[in-house]
C-alpha cells in the first residue's frame, strides 16, 4: 500500500497563513510598545492626586530618593494649589531624611518665605529648626568625639533663631515643648564655645580677655553649667590682674551657687591640664 499523500496547500491559502502567523506578532508587539510607552510617561500623565500619593507612600516606605523625584515632578506640573503647597514641606523633609541638608533649608526657606499664613507654618518653622540642628555637627565630627563647640556656631546660632521664632509666633503649637528642649541644648553649647575662648585666653595670660569672655558667660548665658566654670575663670583672671576685689566678689559668687567647685579647693591647679591629644583641637585652652 501506498502512504496517503497529504495535500499541498494551494497558491491562495499562502496569504491566509501569513496572516495568521503574523496578526499575533503584531499584536504582541504593540502591545509591549504600549507598555513601556506607558511605564516611561506615568509621571508625566498622573493627577495631582495620584502623583501625591505615590510620594507619599515612597517617603512612608523611606523611600527618601524616589519620593524626592515625584514630589519634585508634582511640584512642576502642578505649580498651584493646595498639593503643591504640601508637596514642598514634605519635599524639604524628604531631603532632610536624606542627608541633603542644604537643599533641605532651601527647600523650607523659599516655602517660608512663599506662604508665611500657610496652615503648616509653624511646622515649617520647625523643619527648618532641624534641619539646621542637624548641621551643627558633622559625621566626623561625631566620629572623633570632638563637642561641635569647638567649631564655628554659624548653624548653632541659626537653629537657636529658628526654634526661637517658633515658640514666639506659635507658643501653642505640639512641637514648641520640642524647641524649647533643643534651644537649651544649643544656648548650652555657645555658652561652652565661648568658655573655650575664655580659658584659652586665661592659658594665654591674656587676663583681660578671659574675663571679658567669662563676664559675657555668666551675664547672657546664667543658667547654663558653665557658668561655674565661667565665674572660675573670672576670679582667676581678676587676682593676676591684681583686681582683688572683684577677684573675690567673683569667688564669693562661685562658693555660693557652687560651693563643690574644684577652683575652690585649689586656685593654682584650676583649670587642669590636658593631655597631648586634647590640645590638637581648635580653641582648647591649651592649644
Amino acid at each position: 500500500m501506498f502512504a496517503k499523500t497529504l495535500p499541498m496547500p494551494s497558491r491562495r491559502s499562502f496569504p491566509l497563513l501569513k496572516i495568521a502567523v503574523l496578526v499575533p506578532l503584531l499584536v504582541a508587539l504593540c502591545a509591549c510598545s504600549l507598555f513601556h510607552k506607558n511605564k516611561r510617561e506615568t509621571l508625566d500623565t498622573m493627577t495631582v492626586e495620584q502623583l501625591y500619593q505615590r510620594a507619599h507612600k515612597l517617603s512612608d516606605a523611606s523611600n527618601w530618593s524616589a519620593a524626592q523625584a515625584v514630589y519634585q515632578k508634582l511640584i512642576a506640573r502642578f505649580p498651584y494649589g493646595a498639593y503643591n503647597e504640601q508637596s514642598q514641606i514634605e519635599l524639604a523633609y524628604a531631603q532632610y531624611k536624606d542627608d541633603k541638608q542644604d537643599e533641605a533649608y532651601s527647600t523650607i526657606n523659599e516655602f517660608i518665605k512663599t506662604y508665611p499664613t500657610q496652615k503648616h507654618i509653624a511646622y515649617a518653622y520647625y523643619l527648618r529648626g532641624l534641619i539646621n540642628f542637624d548641621r551643627t555637627e558633622t559625621g566626623m565630627q561625631k566620629l572623633a568625639g570632638i563637642s561641635p563647640s569647638r567649631f564655628d556656631q554659624g548653624y548653632v546660632l541659626q537653629s537657636f533663631d529658628d526654634f526661637n521664632t517658633l515658640i514666639a509666633r506659635y507658643p501653642d503649637t505640639r512641637y514648641a515643648a520640642d524647641a524649647r528642649q533643643r534651644m537649651i541644648y544649643l544656648r548650652n553649647q555657645l555658652a561652652q564655645s565661648e568658655l573655650n575662648v575664655a580659658e584659652f585666653y586665661l592659658q594665654r595670660d591674656a587676663y583681660v580677655a578671659a574675663a571679658d569672655r567669662a563676664k559675657y558667660i555668666v551675664e547672657h548665658y546664667q543658667r547654663s553649667p558653665q557658668s561655674a566654670d565661667a565665674l572660675a575663670v573670672m576670679a582667676k583672671a581678676y587676682h593676676q590682674l591684681g583686681q582683688q576685689q572683684l577677684a573675690e566678689q567673683a569667688t564669693a559668687v562661685l562658693k555660693l551657687n557652687y560651693p563643690d567647685h574644684p577652683y575652690l579647693r585649689n586656685p593654682k591647679r584650676w583649670p587642669k591640664h590636658h593631655s597631648w591629644a586634647y590640645r590638637l583641637i581648635p580653641l582648647t585652652s591649651e592649644h
